[in-house]
């Protein structure tokens, strides 16, 4: 029985995209078919290993391409997995991941031609077949099932869906295609050197075989060499089979920022191809964000997104890594615990780190690329992998003072270190200018000590947990009794101002002191080794959950007239306690801080300018 469904809201938006050509290399609609092909297939023989009771055949595995010129047809088929009707109208009718919107406002915005970035991400790729179809037709049966079910649409809104009770298992995709069109990049697909032409430039390293029937009697012709690309020397490689390879294994369809090989031999082998993205992907910062390389076992795929081999701060890295003497039956908790997999993620993560460093000293503009893309995620590496955390911190770069729009790495940071100095300083905050008019950082400037202004929201935490950079400290301008005049210069007479402002503002603050680290501001708060900085406070609120209150330092510059004036007059009795609160609430604002109480506040400042007047 045939029933007619909507597609989803945006998978109807997208049709219409794929529909009016906003992709300029049409050609990429073949490899996106392939590729799927490919998944079904790998899945299936991975079905296979798991599930011994799946009564399927696994001695000829393939993806057959079939074309007729008469009635302008390329049917693209494999006998892998295989989809129930329900998985049909899952994987098909919608486009069931967040981020839709976001894909769908690129999409159209990258209609001047600059939009092949864009495929393969969100599982679009299957609608790329409405680029040169009138009509698709897919036929497919879930291995292990006895019915099949059949899908077809126009890309108009809605498609139909009727059982088919003798499918063979896997997915046969039939498209209707459109006339020829060379001004319109379309070409013709009906014509086998077309094809073979296509499956040469972008599938030619897929380890099923591909094969072009040829006769009516079925006869095939193989038209992919199969060779994989990581067990090939690096001399036989081209720049061109790798980026596509890059393509295939990571749905991004831009250039690979760098390629990495790596290589085992001994107590055990392994072989790896790894790429460096040359842009972030859509779901860096995504909860559900794909992690992980492929892991094969003597040329079979095992695992899609091995989570086990690459750490999170890694996740933008994608490739392949080939075993030898793992078992091909393994599921992700065997693998967290596997001692070979520990061994080699321990030396893809050296590899990348490697990489990364070696960008950053002989190819800046590539660097430049990575750490504007991927640098916030790479710093989370500096939280959470201790035993890499000197080599992430010298392979990251920070903005500082010692340059308004620039960034430096912490070894030119020392290099440029005056006399003196003994420690790296830094302040974190939400934005550049904040940090740069910050009160906290005037003696610094003033003393000609460089600061590093860190403003991304991993800056708070992972600084709390990195001491030192090879050998020398790391501190915070705003946390601690940082010496830069000695105690000698701080002038006398000021004790008794600070226990009495220490009573009066007990409630919002720990201490009152005198500060080193002002010279133009009046006060400023600074918190305690260890303290919860403001903007991390606030993080924390934001995902609702309530830090602990932790009371903070009032520093006073005792070179201000503000406050030399408050001294002389709690020395004559005649101190306003509205007075201090006002100074307090501009150390608090000058901060980017919230008032507990602005109407307060403002109606103190009121009234104490009015008496001015």
């Amino acid at each position: 029985m045939s029933e007619t469904i909507e597609f989803q809201a945006e998978a109807r938006q997208l049709l219409q995209l794929m529909i009016h050509s906003i992709y300029s290399d049409k050609d990429v609609f073949l490899r996106e078919l392939i590729s799927n092909g490919s998944d079904a297939l790998d899945k299936l023989r991975l079905a296979s290993y798991q599930d011994k009771d799946l009564e399927v055949d696994t001695s000829d595995l393939r993806i057959e391409l079939e074309q007729d010129a008469e009635a302008r047809t390329l049917t693209v088929r494999d006998n892998g997995i295989g989809m129930t009707r329900d998985e049909v109208v899952e994987l098909i009718g919608t486009i069931a991941k967040s981020g839709t919107a976001e894909m769908l406002a690129q999409l159209r915005e990258a209609q001047d031609g600059n939009a092949e970035d864009l495929i393969g991400q969100f599982g679009i790729g299957f609608y790329s077949s409405f680029m040169v179809a009138d009509r698709v037709e897919m036929v497919t049966r879930k291995a292990g099932t006895g019915e099949g079910v059949h899908w077809e649409s126009t890309g108009e809104g809605t498609y139909t869906l009727e059982p088919v009770e003798d499918a063979p298992q896997g997915t046969a995709i039939t498209l209707h295609l459109k006339p020829e069109d060379a001004e319109d990049s379309l070409h013709d697909y009906a014509k086998p050197e077309t094809v073979r032409r296509i499956v040469k430039r972008y599938s030619d390293f897929i380890t099923w075989p591909i094969r072009l029937i040829t006769g009516e009697d079925g006869d095939t012709e193989p038209i992919n060499s199969r060779k994989a690309l990581w067990a090939r020397p690096k001399a036989e490689v081209t720049d061109e089979e790798l980026t596509e390879f890059y393509r295939h294994v990571s749905h991004d369809w831009q250039e690979p920022l760098e390629t990495m090989r790596l290589s085992g031999e001994g107590t055990f082998e392994y072989q790896g191809l790894l790429f460096l993205p040359s842009h972030a992907p859509m779901d860096l910062f995504m909860r559900e964000a794909r992690r992980g390389v492929q892991l094969y076992v003597k040329r079979v795929f095992v695992m899609d997104d091995c989570e086990a081999l690459v750490p999170e701060y890694l996740r933008f890295v994608k490739g392949v890594v080939d075993a030898a003497d793992l078992s091909l039956n393994v599921s992700r908790e065997i693998l967290q615990q596997d001692r070979q997999i520990q061994a080699i993620r321990k030396r893809l993560v050296r590899k990348v780190l490697q990489t990364v460093a070696a960008l950053q000293e002989n190819e800046p503009e590539k660097y430049a690329t990575f750490w504007t893309e991927l640098g916030r995620a790479f710093k989370e590496g500096l939280l959470t992998d201790p035993d890499n955390q000197q080599a992430i911190l010298a392979a990251s770069s920070f903005p500082s003072t010692h340059s308004p729009d620039g960034t430096t790495t912490l070894k030119a940071y020392k290099e440029r270190m005056p006399e003196g100095q003994e420690s790296i300083y830094y302040l974190t905050g939400a934005t550049r200018a904040s940090i740069e008019n910050s009160p906290h950082i005037e003696a610094f400037r003033a003393k000609g000590f460089e600061v590093l202004l860190l403003t991304d929201q991993v800056d708070e935490v992972w600084t709390d947990a990195v001491s030192e950079f090879d050998g020398t400290p790391m501190a915070s301008i705003a946390k601690g009794d940082v010496d830069l005049g000695g105690e000698e210069d701080k002038p006398e007479g000021f004790d008794d101002l600070l226990t009495w402002m220490g009573t009066e503002l007990a409630d919002d603050v720990k201490e009152v002191r005198l500060s080193t680290r002002l010279t133009s501001s009046p006060a400023c708060l600074v918190g305690d080794p260890g303290d919860l900085s403001p903007t991390l406070e606030k993080m924390y609120r934001a995902m609702g959950q309530e830090p602990p209150v932790t009371k903070r330092i009032l520093e006073l510059n005792p070179q201000h007239a503000l406050v030399s004036g408050l001294r002389d007059k709690q020395g004559a009795g005649d101190a306003d306690p509205d007075v201090a609160r006002l100074l307090y609430g501009m150390a608090l604002l000058a901060e980017g801080g919230e008032l507990k109480e602005p109407t307060t506040f403002v109606n103190t400042l009121a009234e104490r300018l009015q008496r001015t007047l």
